[in-house]
């Protein structure tokens, strides 16, 4: 039976509902519905404008509707009577089938059909920088090697402390937080879970990071590279996939390389063979690109691959096996769309298992080192522009994800990428003034 939530908001003392909705570039938009509302916001939806939002729509479109998802309400743990709710948007009557929580959830049902059950941990990086974004708001975090310096991290002690007891109350078992490899970043890890759980948490754990970090005075930022000198912020995702019931990983195998299982190997062989052609929607802004082709950084690592390889618990591979029955993708940064993301994940992984696709040779080297002597080893695109180019002509992308969203999502994204090569930068000034 459905969750009434108008009775849930008189049982849990909520005044306000946040009805959401993620577009295209990963914006969390939303309207705010007073309680006495929410009842009939729950049988025929929220009203947006889709033209107002990164979708492929015009003005002369009806209103989409975003119809609330009872089982994805959240509290506000630093506002308890606002209740948050990821919606589905409709339009006319119909799912929009294109947008992205609805292009994860076709993934989910397809996965449901052949009794495979995806689920991931994401590991989303982030900065606590200056209202201004000009620095890191710590000026005392100034180590080249900072990665877990217990007095930087306690420095944020309030801010970390918050955000982790916020995720203690919300049921998502966080079980560690850190100081990241760059001065002034910071991760925390919480218990994996189904994606689109995953992905609902995804969303809201970046509004709620951001959220806390303005009550204390401060800024946090997801930004791929926001910092020319300092490591990027990754947005790590741990991938395993299990039966219907999601009680047997079917990734575990003992008898396996690696402790992992044939699907396992299948899977990740279609992770590798639509990488590149998956960047702009794993790595999808201009800046994703100065963390994926970073030079050396301050610590004198950017944690952050360029090649399509993967090995066992090797953090220089595009995809790492840390131990049995999972893998870790460390190619999506923090700009990733959680939603699109996952989605593509699990359409590279189905269409893998589906085709037997071979992951090809491990690789147990420093890529950093010594990747540059290997042959025959696919890179990830150099910027956004390829990235798209490859998006929009790939076969197993467009048949996986719908050639109506691709179309929709590499057009929006090329007027993005037109909207920066129009701009005129400082460097173009220093560097070609007097040419």
């Amino acid at each position: 039976m459905a969750v009434n939530l108008a009775q849930t908001a008189k049982q849990k003392k909520i005044k306000y509902f946040l009805i959401s909705f993620v577009d295209y570039f990963g914006v969390l938009r939303a309207k705010l519905v007073p309680a006495s509302a929410i009842g009939g916001m729950q049988k025929d939806g929220a009203g947006f404008a889709a033209f107002a939002a990164w979708l492929d729509s015009s003005p002369a479109h009806p209103d989409m509707l975003v119809m609330p998802d009872p089982d994805s309400l959240i509290q506000l743990p630093w506002k308890p009577e606002v209740g948050w709710l990821a919606g589905d948007c409709w339009m006319e009557g119909e799912p929009m089938l294109d947008t992205p929580r609805l292009v994860l959830k076709k993934q989910v049902g397809l996965a449901a059909k052949k009794g495979y059950r995806m689920k991931t941990g994401v590991e989303a990086e982030y900065f606590i920088i200056n209202e201004d974004g000009s620095d890191i708001s710590d000026q005392r975090d100034t180590q080249s090697k900072p990665c877990y310096d217990q007095t930087a991290l306690m420095r944020r002690y309030e801010v970390v402390a918050e955000i982790c007891d916020s995720m203690e109350k919300l049921g998502w078992g966080p079980y560690q937080n850190d100081h990241e490899d760059a001065n002034g970043q910071f991760e925390m890890n919480y218990d994996y879970t189904d994606t689109l759980i995953s992905a609902d948490r995804h969303v809201f754990f970046k509004y709620m990071v951001k959220s806390i970090a303005e009550k204390h005075g401060l800024r946090a930022t997801f930004m791929p590279k926001p910092f020319e000198h300092l490591t990027g912020n990754g947005c790590h995702t741990h991938v395993s996939v299990w039966d219907k019931s999601g009680k047997k990983n079917l990734f575990a195998d003992s008898k396996g390389e690696l402790g992992m299982s044939k699907l396992s190997y299948h899977f990740l062989g279609g992770i590798l063979k639509s990488a590149a052609a998956l960047s702009s929607i794993y790595n999808p802004t201009v800046n994703s690109y100065k963390r994926l082709n970073a030079g050396t950084t301050l610590s004198g690592a950017t944690w952050s691959p360029n090649s399509i390889t993967f090995g066992g618990n090797n953090r220089t591979t595009m995809a790492r096996i840390p131990g049995p029955g999972r893998f870790e993708l460390r190619m999506m940064d923090g700009s990733t769309n959680p939603y699109l993301s996952q989605a593509a994940i699990l359409m590279a992984g189905l269409e893998g298992v589906k085709s037997k696709r071979d992951p090809g040779k491990r690789y147990d080297i420093d890529m950093y080192a010594e990747g540059d002597k290997l042959k025959g080893v696919d890179k990830l695109p150099l910027n956004l522009l390829d990235a798209i180019r490859l998006t929009k002509t790939n076969k197993i992308v467009k048949e996986g994800l719908g050639t109506s969203f691709v179309d929709s999502y590499t057009k929006l994204k090329m007027q993005e990428w037109l909207d920066y090569a129009r701009h005129l930068s400082k460097w173009e000034r220093d560097n070609t003034l007097d040419c």
